[in-house]
């Protein structure tokens, strides 16, 4: 490796790191806001959306621990990548998951076909960014 290349990846890391963070604890906020607003709001929302009032409460529950969990990984200063990679991976099978639910098992109104992509492709983007930042950060 030469010089020039370990200075780069000696000033990237920090800013890389940050950036990771960032998208982690948005992640974080978005997934955790949905989770409350699922919890707090299931019954309108269901009817909106055309999912289950029990359907929200249990998506609620999970996005909300989940939310607290990815939460809790972007105030590690270098948070382990096997973890990063874990939230990448639920991430990854959140947005699959999504969209096959709303054409295999929901019935969802105009609202949910509309909110469900949104909301997975959002997850989706989430992954992509973790990802792409992950892989800038030096080994």
């Amino acid at each position: 490796m030469s010089a020039h290349t370990v200075a780069t990846a000696r000033r990237t890391a920090p800013a890389s790191w940050t950036a990771l963070r960032r998208f982690l604890a948005l992640d974080a906020v978005v997934s955790g806001g949905n989770g409350l607003a699922y919890l707090a709001f299931s019954g309108p929302l269901g009817d909106l959306l055309g999912v289950g009032r029990s359907t929200l409460l249990e998506l609620g529950a999970v996005l909300t621990v989940f939310g607290l969990a990815v939460g809790l990984l972007a105030t590690h200063p270098q948070p382990s990548r096997t973890a990063v990679r874990a939230v990448i991976d639920i991430n990854l099978g959140w947005t699959a998951l999504s969209v096959l639910a709303m054409e295999l098992w929901f019935e969802p109104s105009t609202a949910g076909y509309v909110w469900i992509p949104l909301q997975a492709g959002t997850v989706a983007l989430f992954a992509v960014l973790q990802f792409t930042t992950l892989r800038r950060i030096p080994a």
